[in-house]
């Protein structure tokens, strides 16, 4: 089984969102209950928002984790290019229902640099996850596991067919 999709990583036996690892690191944990949020050096979570209080979910991924700060948020909005920088750049952000209201909250990026594809991937995921509204199978790590091994080994070039295949993943592995 593959290990880990751009910033989507299994841990033991639980899939996370971000490093804990690294010097103030935060994370989020999907859970069988909904995404649980971290801090660096906190044995509990933050907050905990169950998957039946999201509308929708998305992932912001940037390459590398030197995109993710200040400065390169500051240059990124200055260049005008394709490229998430900023601090929010690793995030997770959605829509929470009652009462209906913006949520995010901003992960720690890996030391290993992200690809194309798996961020492609992963954002796809999760957007294909929240049409189906099967957002819950997030929480599962053998639903996820088997969707993260049919993914990472794809390259996706074109957004139309990524899409398309992404869709047809989630589909075959039932929502």
């Amino acid at each position: 089984m593959t290990g880990y999709l751009g910033p989507l990583e299994l841990v033991g036996d639980r899939w996370i969102i971000g490093d804990p690892k690294r010097e103030g690191g935060s994370c989020l944990v999907l859970t069988a209950e909904g995404l649980e949020h971290h801090e660096p050096g906190a044995p509990e979570p933050r907050a905990v928002t169950p998957w039946s209080k999201f509308v929708e979910l998305n992932i912001r991924a940037s390459f590398r984790a030197a995109h993710a700060t200040r400065t390169m948020g500051v240059l990124g909005a200055l260049g005008g290019g394709y490229l998430e920088t900023g601090r929010s750049s690793c995030s997770v952000g959605g829509l929470l229902r009652h009462p209906y209201e913006g949520w995010s909250v901003n992960y720690t990026h890996h030391e290993r640099p992200y690809t194309g594809p798996h961020v492609f991937a992963v954002k796809a995921l999760f957007q294909k996850t929240s049409e189906a509204r099967a957002l819950h199978r997030l929480g599962d790590p053998e639903w996820l596991g088997a969707a993260v091994a049919r993914l990472a080994p794809l390259s996706f070039w074109w957004a139309p067919k990524g899409n398309r295949q992404v869709g047809e993943i989630i589909e075959d592995l039932g929502t």
